[in-house]
């Protein structure tokens, strides 16, 4: 049997097409304490002023109750997304468009819609993602679209001491940031995004359950801080803007940003020194 017959995927399919809406509102609290664990500049936010990139992300995440999540922290399975049953989840990558800015005070709508489910076998086994769009709305004006995609996989074997992986080191930018990567800036943004994944935190949990060397640094928490790094050279956001997961980065890391620009547009992504490309995005104006 191969390991598409056993996900089922004509039943996982079924799935597409389903919709969910949640709310949130940017208080000013919560934009003080984003600001915070970024290391963000600005005083107290003020009611009506834009709100930081990406804190989107921050808003109206499912609340399951704690008894009801797995082993590996996340809810389990089912409901809006389809019960895939490999065991490890993670975000694979975003394309967002951002038709205006949210400020301090918003009440946002985030409507999703499960758009496609697809089964492949890559180099590591199984994978099904499955790409969920996203319209990110303030009293009915449309703020944000993004496709993201989320990628399922079995279990990962224990790394082969004997043979450790050699990647080819990612080059350097033309613009470059180095970034305080430590296990409080990572519970910090696990708490924001009320992301109960214990990779993020949980070192025993990561390092001898899903076998990583250590606390893994979010995916989202990348991407925003890429983006930042963009806006900051810049001097305004972009109209778009893409990242992809290439290699985990981790708390112990020295992570750096870089950028090379090009007419309208901007190639990002970061890396831990003398690693390989970790996340690789890209900003457009």
């Amino acid at each position: 049997m191969t390991h598409n017959a056993q996900l089922d995927v004509e039943h996982l399919r079924a799935w597409i097409g389903r919709e969910e809406s949640a709310s949130g509102v940017i208080s000013a609290d919560l934009v003080q304490k984003f600001n915070a664990t970024l290391d963000l500049p600005g005083g107290v936010p003020v009611r009506g002023e834009p709100a930081a990139l990406l804190i989107h992300y921050c808003l109206a995440q499912p609340a399951a109750p704690t008894g009801l999540l797995g082993e590996d922290g996340h809810p389990q399975k089912g409901g809006f997304l389809p019960p895939v049953s490999l065991p490890r989840r993670m975000w694979a990558g975003s394309s967002l468009a951002f038709h205006g800015d949210l400020h301090v005070g918003d009440l946002v709508r985030r409507v999703s819609r499960i758009d496609d489910i697809a089964v492949k076998e890559g180099r590591s086994g199984t994978l099904c993602f499955v790409t969920v769009e996203h319209r990110v709305e303030v009293s009915g004006s449309l703020r944000i679209e993004e496709t993201q995609s989320i990628v399922y996989r079995g279990v990962a074997p224990p790394p082969d001491a004997s043979k450790p992986a050699v990647a080819e080191p990612a080059p350097r930018g033309t613009h470059v940031r180095s970034v305080a990567v430590s296990p409080p800036l990572l519970f910090r943004y696990s708490a924001l995004t009320f992301n109960g994944h214990r990779i993020h935190y949980d070192r025993p949990y990561a390092t001898e359950v899903e076998h990583y060397p250590g606390l893994v640094l979010h995916g989202p928490l990348q991407a925003t801080l890429l983006l930042k790094h963009a806006t900051d050279l810049k001097g305004e956001r972009p109209s778009r803007f893409t990242f992809r997961g290439l290699s985990p980065l981790f708390a112990h890391d020295k992570v750096s940003l870089h950028a090379s620009g090009e007419e309208g547009r901007m190639k990002l992504w970061s890396m831990r020194e003398n690693g390989p490309l970790a996340m690789s995005a890209e900003a457009v104006w």
